[in-house]
């Protein structure tokens, strides 16, 4: 007991101090009030960005669907994928600074923002040949794939069933099967995410009330799929880099690692201070990733 209580005086000592700390640095201007109370980026959801104005954008027709897609820059084409419920609008930190060397391509995914669907089911490998269609109608011969969470699904699918189509995969918060999903359930950034979207959907998407529909779909997707095996990893021959944020919350560390392990000469980069959302809580660091990928491979 006395060990305990030692420990208690101990700390309730330590926590005093560090608030009298805290109190003379703001009161001499060395932090203001708003840092000393601010949150970790990784528990924040900054605004989504806009993309650059652009005339080289449309549609195209892709079995039963009407894909939207814009186009900025020249050079090396880099075909951008987003995640899932989300708009190509989440790329509007990357994209100016990647367009300074390279050929931009960004596209939502069908049924997502500007793009259409069917009433067939959500697929990955539907979502996938979307990409190589687009690819086709945009005379793109080989393309690097940078992703984010369902894009990252999307670039994995296109490195081990179309590889000569793909120079190199950039893939941020994939899942190899539905096992790597953590429990979201009590997360404050993704029902904060989840809200966003709704509204974006809403504001974008040529079908605005069937959200609903949409999200029961895609959540009707996520339960089964993806279905990438360690083998399929094996057979990847494309360059890869697994990338993550030190505090993802809707990826499991050990899906991250194994997708890493099993890929030939994968890369692995864990980003600091930022969750699955670090395109928009780090976007200056997630685009230097970037782009030291673009220069790598």
């Amino acid at each position: 007991m006395v060990s305990q209580a030692t420990d208690v005086r101990a700390g309730g000592l330590l926590s005093l101090a560090v608030h009298i700390l805290l109190s003379v640095f703001i009161a001499a201007g060395l932090i203001s009030t708003a840092a000393a109370t601010e949150k970790p980026r990784w528990r924040t959801l900054p605004a989504t960005p806009q993309l650059p104005t652009t005339n080289d954008h449309g549609f195209v027709s892709v079995d039963g669907a009407k894909i939207w897609y814009a186009m900025f820059g020249s050079g090396e084409p880099v075909i951008m994928l987003h995640g899932g419920l989300a708009n190509s609008n989440y790329w509007g930190h990357q994209v100016p600074d990647l367009a300074k060397n390279y050929r931009v391509v960004v596209m939502d995914s069908r049924g997502h923002g500007r793009s259409t669907r069917d009433e067939r089911p959500f697929s990955y490998d539907l979502m996938s040949s979307d990409v190589v269609a687009l690819m086709d109608h945009l005379d793109i011969s080989q393309a690097a794939i940078i992703g984010w969470s369902d894009g990252a699904i999307i670039g994995l699918k296109l490195a081990i069933h179309n590889p000569d189509r793909i120079r190199g995969v950039f893939a941020f918060a994939a899942n190899s099967d539905p096992s790597g999903i953590e429990d979201i359930s009590d997360s404050i950034v993704f029902d904060q995410y989840l809200q966003r979207v709704s509204k974006e959907y809403k504001d974008l998407s040529s079908t605005p009330d069937e959200y609903d529909d949409f999200l029961g779909k895609m959540s009707a997707m996520w339960a089964s799929q993806p279905e990438i095996t360690p083998k399929d990893l094996r057979s990847i021959g494309t360059p890869v880099w697994i990338v993550d944020g030190d505090h993802e919350e809707v990826i499991r560390r050990k899906n991250t690692l194994l997708m890493a392990d099993s890929i030939p000469n994968a890369g692995l980069l864990i980003q600091p201070e930022v969750s699955h959302f670090s395109l928009l809580q780090g976007p200056q660091q997630f685009t230097a990733d970037i782009l030291r990928f673009l220069q790598a491979h």
